[in-house]
């Protein structure tokens, strides 16, 4: 092909001294170029949003980022949220719009972390607003004290669902190491999605779903993390690049036809 496939990455918005700002982590965007080769393109996360069909027919991917606020809890339970849990109101009316519409469309899905929990509240799922708190289950918390390469270094094993994408990844292994970055998690799995990898308290840990073709692959953890030295986490970025060419192709032959 010759140009690398557009992948949208919807922003976060961030209060910077008196004015709002809209942005995504770098690390996401250098992963997306150098593990799945393609070309990021932010979408603004807007009030009112922009309208979703639009964006997508332009578009080859969606990467959903993880980011520091959570789902606002009214989108998947009558739960209160609890004092000082940040929320990010614009980005979940973008992504929540944005997430049915694309698995209708074709568009392939990479969701990670917060990225993971709104496909899972999208699809009709809940979320735990404390996984620590949830008996039987694990703090699966950072420490924010800890360096960057302390919080985002491997942390527990996931094992993964024989026959999966991410056992094929792994080259057949039953688990991997991953790292383990979140509060919050899966409470009930959202409607048509297949379990691809748990932690070791059972807690979900990545899913996907592929009915009628559609690549929708969600992790709970950070593969975007130094993602070149680690080959699982690169083999993720590396089949939603494919997904995404294969997506560009289909969008060129449509318009030659």
């Amino acid at each position: 092909m010759a140009s690398p496939p557009w992948v949208g990455v919807p922003t976060d918005r961030k209060i910077i001294g008196p004015h709002p700002f809209l942005a995504a982590g770098e690390k996401y965007l250098r992963a997306a170029v150098d593990a799945a080769h393609v070309m990021p393109m932010l979408i603004p996360a807007l009030e009112p949003p922009l309208p979703s069909d639009a964006l997508l027919e332009r578009l080859d991917g969606l990467l959903l980022t993880g980011a520091a606020s959570n789902i606002e809890p009214r989108h998947y339970t009558d739960e209160p949220s609890y004092p000082g849990n940040l929320h990010d109101p614009h980005r979940d009316l973008t992504t929540l719009g944005l997430i049915p519409l694309a698995v209708r469309m074709g568009v392939p899905i990479l969701a990670i972390c917060r990225g993971f929990q709104e496909v899972n509240v999208a699809f009709g799922g809940s979320l735990h607003q404390k996984v620590h708190e949830q008996p039987g289950l694990l703090d699966h918390r950072e420490h924010p004290e800890d360096p960057l390469e302390q919080q985002y270094a491997l942390a527990h094993p996931v094992t993964l669902q024989p026959g999966g994408w991410l056992a094929a990844i792994a080259d057949g292994k039953e688990s991997v190491q991953v790292n383990s970055v979140h509060g919050q998690g899966v409470a009930r799995l959202g409607e048509g999605l297949l379990v691809e990898a748990t932690a070791p308290d059972g807690l979900i840990e990545a899913f996907r779903y592929d009915r009628n073709g559609a690549f929708v692959l969600a992790v709970q953890w950070h593969p975007e993390w130094r993602v070149t030295e680690n080959p699982f986490y690169r083999g993720i970025f590396a089949a939603f690049g494919d997904a995404c060419r294969r997506r560009a192709l289909r969008r060129l032959r449509e318009r030659a036809a």
